[in-house]
């Protein structure tokens, strides 16, 4: 199902709590050990007792240059926390709260092109993805499930950029994900990378989730989300794919609509979450 939709009012995220929808206290700190690294984790919660449906969030590749803003992952947490779902941020390897824990992604991937040109960047990411970052996204997904406020049956995966991808192999190895939903997953490397295309490509052959793809019209490309949910509904897989009109004044803010522009996908995006993880 492709939906084009049109302009919507923008609104940027408060960090201001509502008695509803935020949490009630300091995120807990949690640490993931993973290939001989001490990552560390932050969980939110909404407030209240029970068993609530939880999101392990996979975050994008930063250089040490640029570097994750400080103020996104409570940025986004709220946002999750206001709708009734517990979500866990993993750091991985040198980003933010595990800096120090192995050089980050971006960084290794840059190093790689300058040194051994787009094929060499190219391989090395998908090592990235399936030996370094695959394990520490299911180490964090093991803590995340044994959880007495979780409700371990009704658990999604979200993912921005390379934490798109990720998220896409996450599914495609566990099938007790009930849903993943994949911001501007690829849109980087699509265009340059086939044995990426090819990977993503057998990933969404693979997986018994539904895959919610997301893009602005101005993000890197499109054509991820485009062709990998046209593979699934060739395949008779659950799927949905939303291009929103263009966000900010060039692809960097478009692939970065997640966080910029939060009232664009949130009714959307919890919509297709809760028919997959409220059930």
């Amino acid at each position: 199902m492709v939906v084009r939709l049109a302009g919507c009012a923008l609104v940027a995220l408060s960090l201001i709590a509502d008695a509803a929808g935020q949490p009630s206290a300091s995120p807990e700190l949690l640490e993931i050990r993973s290939g001989g690294l001490n990552l560390r984790a932050r969980v939110w919660r909404p407030p209240g007792r029970g068993q609530f449906p939880a999101v392990l969030f996979n975050h994008g590749s930063y250089t040490t240059a640029d570097g994750l803003p400080s103020a996104d992952p409570g940025k986004l947490a709220s946002v999750f926390v206001r709708h009734g779902y517990v979500f866990l941020w993993l750091y991985r390897q040198g980003v933010g709260l595990s800096k120090g824990q192995g050089l980050p992604e971006g960084e290794r991937m840059a190093r790689a092109l300058k040194s051994e040109g787009v094929e060499g960047r190219n391989r090395l990411q998908l090592r990235l993805l399936e030996n370094d970052a695959l394990p520490a996204a299911s180490a964090a997904l093991a803590q995340l499930r044994v959880r007495t406020d979780v409700d371990f049956r009704h658990i999604g995966v979200v993912g921005h950029s390379f934490g798109g991808s990720l998220s896409l192999l996450m599914a495609e190895q566990d099938p007790g994900i009930r849903a993943a939903v994949i911001f501007g997953g690829a849109a980087g490397s699509w265009n340059q990378s086939p044995m990426l295309r090819d990977r993503l490509l057998a990933a969404v052959a693979r997986i018994s989730a539904p895959a919610l793809f997301v893009h602005a019209e101005n993000d890197y490309s499109t054509a991820p989300g485009t062709v990998l949910s046209a593979e699934m509904q060739r395949l008779g897989k659950k799927h949905a794919l939303k291009i929103y009109p263009p966000f900010g004044a060039d692809q960097r803010a478009g692939h970065n609509l997640l966080f910029g522009a939060v009232s664009t996908w949130e009714s959307d995006t919890f919509a297709f979450l809760d028919g997959y993880l409220r059930r």
